[in-house]
């Protein structure tokens, strides 16, 4: 009877290892999609300000060239 009580007891623990790790790997996953998605969002905001510095330097030359 103390053997079968035992068996259960290891059961219901390794089903709970089970689903915490299962919770693990799908945080992990969450959290390497959100890091995929900042970087896109880095590279996008590093093209806006390039493009946003282009037109500041053509503004800038068009100036020079109406005032000579």
């Amino acid at each position: 009877m103390t053997r079968f009580i035992f068996i259960i007891a290891a059961a219901a623990l390794t089903g709970c290892g089970v689903e915490t790790a299962g919770t693990a790997a799908t945080a992990a996953a969450l959290k390497k999609q959100e890091l995929e998605q900042s970087k896109k969002t880095v590279v996008q905001a590093q093209q806006k300000i390039g493009q946003a510095m282009e037109q500041v330097q053509q503004s800038q030359q068009s100036r020079e060239a109406s005032g000579q």
